[in-house]
């Protein structure tokens, strides 16, 4: 399985380029700022971007994905629905508080729980972790080099923490339950890769994050 992290934009969040590593379709999860670089990054390898994929609409994880759009047309804007306001609302996607308009072309497709996206052999399972935004969703697949789940977060859960519910449409209640439920129920060895920060396993997780704890 490819998985190739960037840290990017003002705000430093992890962007992920992930394919089967059979072909050069790929993924790009979270284009949170620097497109230039992204675009490099992809053609320097060969890849073929056909999903560009935010795990939520706040502008962190959304800002690039107009550079990408307009380098690689074919290749579909997905968010869940209940986010997908905010690709064109500088309010909504909170790039209005940095004192910018920051906006992205409108989703191609929505997702919502329980969908399904192919690419290659991979196959992702879409859940639904409201809290940090209304739409947030964690995207869950498996490496079948290690034979590992794989877990595309965005800013539900992080190593030893959480995304912040203080943001509009914030709920601490909803974000804990979905962690716990959706998250937390798979197997210790499960590999998380977050928004922000380094990656962690879910054992790691329900052993130590002290927000995931009783």
């Amino acid at each position: 399985m490819l998985i190739e992290a960037m840290v990017v934009g003002e705000i430093q969040a992890n962007c992920y380029l992930v394919g089967d590593g059979k072909s050069n379709d790929i993924a790009v999860i979270d284009p949170g700022g620097d497109g230039p670089d992204i675009i490099a990054r992809i053609e320097e390898k060969g890849y073929h971007p056909v999903y560009i994929i935010d795990t939520h609409g706040h502008i962190d994880h959304m800002w690039a994905n107009a550079d990408l759009k307009a380098a690689y047309p074919d290749a579909e804007i997905l968010i869940h629905e209940d986010d997908a306001h905010m690709l064109t609302d500088a309010a909504a996607n909170l790039s209005g508080f940095m004192g910018r308009s920051i906006t992205s072309p409108p989703a191609d497709r929505t997702l919502s729980e329980g969908d399904q996206l192919e690419l290659g052999s991979l196959v992702f399972d879409i859940v639904h972790i409201p809290g940090h935004s209304p739409g947030g969703i964690a995207l869950i697949t498996k490496d079948e080099d290690s034979g590992k789940t794989v877990v595309f977060c965005g800013d539900a859960v992080f190593a030893y923490s959480i995304g912040r519910t203080d943001f509009p449409g914030g709920s601490y209640e909803k974000l804990i339950s979905g962690i716990k439920q959706k998250l937390l129920t798979l197997p210790d060895d499960t590999v998380l890769y977050p928004g922000h920060g380094p990656a962690t396993t879910v054992g790691t997780e329900r052993r130590n994050n002290p927000f995931l704890q009783g």
